[in-house]
């Protein structure tokens, strides 16, 4: 069995959003309702999330940006990306998770972790907040992953929507790789397959857009061909997972057909693509109840005993 930690906070439940917006607290309720009533949730180390630092979120986030967000109260971002009293801080303690993640891993306090947080991060750009996100957690993380000593950071995406935000954060670095699926065209409208990055990142970028209808088979291919070459290749220290349950072929935003199967495959196809090394995952999209907390449950219960 592998020591696996969640970290969660009742904090991220005060990010309050308007009425019927899918991004509502119930999903987490709904997460934390299914893994306290599961065999797993003896077996998981139980943290608290830090909170990041704006040192931190400037490793990712233009200070002008910051600043904005930081005064803006409540409001609306973009059209879809709306901001309550208490965002900022539920914010700062979603990014400070897979901190606090990737702290205890070196320390080598555990081996892999899941961030059950929101607001969700990959879409989120150097210098605006989109997609439901506020600050980007993963890339965040990536950044903070190297200040530790984990030279060679490898980024899988498994959301529904492409993560434009941390493509873009690492396109032209090879330090960096960013993996992901997503169905396309779809929102943001970025992930196209001839995107592979620029300069020295040329070739550490790999998308795999996956057409309307796209399923298990499709995920299998994905996550275990050509996932493992990619990391073969690449050889990184640490892994980390942007994970998003809106792959489920329940899901009010997706046109994916993933089974429950599925996400136990997805599952099991990263961590076993380098089972030497962390691997970490922070939490995206998903808008079916159901689906998300099963989905979740599903890879907690695969970092745990998978490897």
């Amino acid at each position: 069995m592998k020591k696996t930690a969640f970290i969660y906070d009742d904090i991220y439940l005060t990010h309050l959003m308007p009425e019927y917006h899918p991004e509502s607290k119930d999903r987490l309720i709904a997460i934390m309702s299914k893994l306290r009533g599961s065999d797993v949730w003896s077996q998981l180390v139980h943290m608290s999330p830090e909170k990041a630092s704006f040192e931190d979120i400037e490793t990712i986030h233009d200070k002008r940006y910051i600043e904005k967000v930081k005064n803006l109260g409540s409001g609306y971002l973009d059209p879809d990306t709306y901001m309550s009293e208490n965002t900022h801080e539920a914010a700062l303690y979603a990014a400070g998770a897979i901190i606090t993640a990737i702290k205890a891993c070196k320390a080598g306090d555990i081996e892999r972790a899941f961030c059950a947080v929101r607001p969700p991060g990959h879409h989120a750009e150097a210098d605006r907040g989109m997609g439901f996100c506020i600050y980007n957690n993963v890339a965040i993380g990536a950044r903070f992953a190297q200040k530790l000593g984990y030279g060679k950071v490898f980024i899988i995406d498994f959301d529904v929507h492409h993560g434009n935000g941390t493509q873009h954060s690492f396109y032209s670095d090879d330090t960096v790789f960013y993996f992901s699926t997503h169905q396309y065209p779809h929102y943001p409208g970025t992930g196209g397959i001839s995107e592979t990055g620029t300069g020295k990142g040329k070739g550490y970028t790999y998308n795999i857009p996956l057409g309307y209808g796209a399923g298990d088979k499709h995920m299998h291919e994905a996550y275990y061909d050509k996932l493992h070459e990619q990391v073969n290749k690449f050889s990184p220290d640490i892994i980390l997972v942007s994970s998003g349950y809106d792959i489920h072929r329940d899901d009010p935003l997706s046109g994916f057909m993933v089974t429950d199967d599925g996400i136990k495959d997805i599952t099991r196809g990263i961590v076993s693509a380098k089972a030497s090394i962390p691997v970490i995952f922070t939490m995206e999209g998903g808008y079916d109840l159901d689906a998300i907390s099963t989905g979740v449950l599903i890879s907690v219960r695969e970092l745990l005993s998978y490897g």
